[in-house]
């Protein structure tokens, strides 16, 4: 449907004229005004683009609430976790049906004993648009729980404590914290990281004790350096409490004894530029993940307690340029290492008396397996999950001695219309400009013809070196029903193929980032997948990035595009070292007071390269409190992109202005902003029911 046959006209915004001017370059910013969250006219400006989405998708609301009961039914509402144990209690998180907010609970000795309501959500988010309780952290004697509440969804969370015998909650109120803290063994030590009012950069870590006014808690640690975030926790031995600072390509850590809480941190590597490791402790050692001496896909080494830097690591693992190394998890027979080769997960099962060393089998040609929740080192079972584009996600005890897998627990599909053999997932390669040869998942109900008339949905992200793995969604079962084929692109700037694959997708390659999407594009057309009339592109804040600079580069190629809390005006926020994030970002985009990273981020900046052409439909989607893409990027670049644009496709905006970065709090209320992407999607394929 086109705008023009809308009756509701499109909000127009208004033009104020802004030079920003940096390495001898001018660059006139149109809707700067828009960065004022305060400003009236913006929230004017924000309400009128929900009224006109509102309109323009009004047609398709009952089929977006007929999608929404529909993925809401195949969704076993009165759900529960696999309980795992700790300290001896086992820990249990579960959903009544009826009601949007998990339960915590805990049962003392077995699974059988008596429930112990910790904290039930539903209550606690009563009075709140919005409600998210951050980290939980059980006290050493198991009579305390540190907690964390964030009801305004920019991830600045208000830190309490609650006695578990009798239920009272402490009057201790810690404000504008990372939402994690740490018990020292004394049961009135307790560790935590706050913010930096501003950027929201995790900056101080602070000791409290128990009882006492948040105003003269102890600074024990504070990273001054702007690019890195700190934060604090114990390790799985119990023996010591542990500081780590990292930025993106660097990391730092500070340890002491958590019998000793008031005793002084001690570095244990100091850092150094492009250096990373990370630190497990088990009986008298170290274990250390690190990319120390050239080693891109990470090795694991292990040092003393008393000798703890670099010199003294010594191989367990030695690097290996074809398979990633991952994270280790530590038990008293073995050692679990998860790797990463050609792109697929591995757990790799090594004994300490050296006797056993081998792989678990999994037979996909492309699953998501990883390590559970595994808080015991004395176990002799290893808890584990795994699902695939066609099969629901399983949580599996590995038995070390039997060598038996159990399953505890299998996503249930509700609705009854659910059975894995009525799709096909496989792994295919398209060859990028380069050469490079790039992996896409993809999956659809079988019985499809390769003739380019499916509808297809491109999704992927690309930054940071975070890979999206093929997982199950029972969400998506709504497309593929409706013969959609989705696609994941696991396309440079992840890490899917190793370390190298992010180093060659960010910073001065960042193009290949974009390049390897629309290329992926490309062979879905030519090899008859889909056609530029049936193909759908969808990516999320740096994958939201992705799609901005991907239409600006081939609008022809897409019918319709999804760009989530989109991170899109690269340049002046980067600039902008207030808002929260940007300077810790500049070993992934480059630091633009730098002229050489200037003018290559300006070169495929969305907001910076609207130009006057056709583009797709496009629906743009944020929140007001987001911490992560401030709402003015997507904001601003909507309103150039209706300046500009020369077609009459859809340009829609729609602006959560209750939620931030990840959307609503509920745990449905999800589902309803899905429901209007995929009404988007279904009403440019014709599908309405």
């Amino acid at each position: 449907m086109s705008e023009s046959s809308i009756k509701v006209n499109p909000p127009i915004a208004k033009k104020i004229a802004k030079s920003l001017e940096k390495h001898n370059d001018v660059r006139i910013d149109n809707y700067f005004w828009m960065n004022d969250r305060e400003n009236q006219e913006v929230i004017n400006h924000l309400n009128a683009e929900n009224t006109y989405t509102k309109s323009v998708l009004k047609h398709t609301e009952p089929f977006q609430k007929d999608l929404f009961e529909e993925m809401k039914g195949r969704i076993k509402e009165d759900d529960s976790s696999v309980p795992y144990k700790l300290n001896g209690y086992w820990y249990i998180t579960k959903y009544i049906k009826g009601k949007d907010y998990p339960i915590y609970t805990r049962k003392k000795e077995n699974t059988e004993a008596t429930e112990e309501i910790i904290f039930d959500c539903n209550e606690m988010a009563k009075n709140h648009a919005y409600f998210k309780l951050g980290g939980i952290s059980i006290s050493p004697d198991n009579t305390m729980a540190s907690f964390s509440v964030d009801t305004v969804s920019r991830r600045q969370y208000t830190l309490q404590i609650k006695n578990l015998n009798t239920g009272e909650i402490f009057s201790d109120k810690i404000e504008n914290t990372t939402g994690s803290s740490t018990w020292a063994n004394d049961n009135k030590t307790l560790f935590y990281t706050l913010k930096d009012e501003v950027t929201l950069r995790s900056d101080k870590i602070y000791k409290h004790k128990l009882n006492t006014e948040a105003l003269i808690d102890t600074l024990v640690f504070n990273e001054t350096d702007d690019t890195f975030n700190s934060f604090v926790y114990k390790t799985k031995s119990k023996k010591y409490i542990v500081i780590g600072s990292s930025s993106t390509l660097t990391s730092e850590y500070r340890i002491l004894n958590a019998d000793t809480p008031d005793g002084v941190f001690k570095v244990f590597q100091e850092r150094e530029r492009e250096l990373e490791y990370s630190i497990a402790h088990y009986k008298d050692s170290f274990y250390i993940i690190t990319n120390k001496d050239d080693a891109t896909n990470f090795k694991l080494q292990k040092t003393t307690e008393t000798a703890t830097t670099k010199e003294y690591w010594k191989d367990v693992l030695p690097h290996r340029s074809a398979v990633l190394l991952e994270d280790i998890e530590i038990f008293k027979d073995y050692l679990v290492v998860s790797e990463r080769e050609n792109g697929l997960n591995k757990i790799r099962i090594i004994s300490w008396n050296g006797k056993e060393d081998y792989y678990l089998p999994f037979d996909n040609e492309t699953y998501t397996a990883n390590l559970g929740n595994n808080p015991d080192f004395d176990s002799n079972k290893m808890r584990y999950g795994y699902n695939a584009l066609t099969t629901p996600s399983s949580v599996i005890d590995y038995n070390f001695k039997t060598k038996a897998r159990t399953i505890k627990k299998e996503q249930e599909v509700l609705g009854g219309k659910f059975n894995k053999d009525n799709y096909q997932s496989k792994r295919i390669w398209a060859t990028a400009r380069d050469g490079v040869k790039v992996p896409m998942s993809i999956v659809y109900k079988k019985g499809i013809e390769l003739n380019g008339k499916n509808p297809v949905l491109q999704y992927s992200y690309g930054s940071y070196g975070s890979t999206i793995d093929p997982y199950f969604s029972t969400i998506r079962l709504s497309l593929l029903d409706r013969g959609f084929i989705y696609v994941i692109a696991h396309i440079r700037g992840g890490e899917y193929l190793g370390r190298e694959w992010y180093e060659n997708g960010k910073l001065l390659t960042k193009m290949n980032t974009f390049t390897d999407f629309i290329d992926c594009s490309k062979f879905l057309i030519e090899e008859k997948y889909t056609s530029p009339k049936h193909l759908y592109a969808m990516g999320g804040s740096a994958g939201g990035l992705l799609m901005g600079t991907v239409v600006n580069l081939n609008p022809e190629l897409y019918n319709g595009i999804i760009a989530a809390v989109p991170f899109v005006d690269v340049v002046t926020t980067m600039l902008d070292d207030t808002i929260p994030l940007t300077t810790g970002e500049y070993d992934e985009w480059g630091n633009p007071n730098n002229k050489e990273y200037y003018n290559y981020m300006k070169s495929y900046s969305p907001y910076d390269n609207v130009t006057p052409k056709n583009y797709p439909n496009l629906l743009v989607t944020t929140g007001l409190h987001d911490s992560q893409v401030q709402y003015f990027e997507p904001a601003k670049w909507v309103a150039k992109l209706r300046e500009l644009k020369t077609d009459s496709n859809n340009l829609l905006f729609n602006i959560d202005m209750e939620a931030g970065h990840g959307g609503a709090s509920g745990r449905f209320e999800s589902l309803k902003e899905v429901a209007l992407e995929y009404a988007f999607l279904f009403d440019l394929e014709g599908i309405d029911h």
